[in-house]
């Protein structure tokens, strides 16, 4: 058995890859459209690693997809460095919904409300501000 896979429903396409790649740094592996279906599939990576992949399944008539409660889990993803991935992802305007206070873990959350884990690669950083004063915001 090998895992493939985990694939999220999205209502916005360009919103979606603009968080999934320009924002969290994946990166697109293979796109299939079908205007039989109408629908279309992304599948993203992070860099370097094609083993864990997310599918993005965008259906063209749209999709009531309620708030992507914690019941999906979440997806997650180790960085070579926590606050400096955080930050870029406020200057890209995406809110911290829990913040690395410890210099291991946050959350945020994708267009579509999907929960996404960022986890400090190796040991933990250092505590440091701003992180260490930040509060969490709405759920994660």
């Amino acid at each position: 058995m090998k895992y493939l896979h985990t694939m999220v429903r999205v209502n916005d396409i360009e919103a979606s890859l603009d968080f999934y790649c320009e924002k969290l740094g994946l990166q697109e592996n293979h796109r299939y459209e079908s205007e039989q279906g109408r629908f279309t599939l992304v599948f993203l990576s992070a860099p370097g690693d094609e083993s864990a992949q997310v599918e993005l399944t965008y259906n063209w008539d749209g999709d009531k997809l309620g708030d992507g409660s914690r019941n999906f889990g979440h997806l997650a993803y180790s960085v070579d460095n926590i606050y400096e991935t955080c930050q870029r992802l406020m200057d890209g305007g995406v809110i911290i919904s829990r913040p690395p206070r410890d210099g291991h873990m946050a959350f945020v959350r994708s267009p579509d409300n999907i929960s996404i884990e960022i986890l400090q690669a190796g040991d933990s950083l250092k505590p440091q501000e701003p992180w260490i004063s930040m509060d969490n915001v709405g759920d994660w």
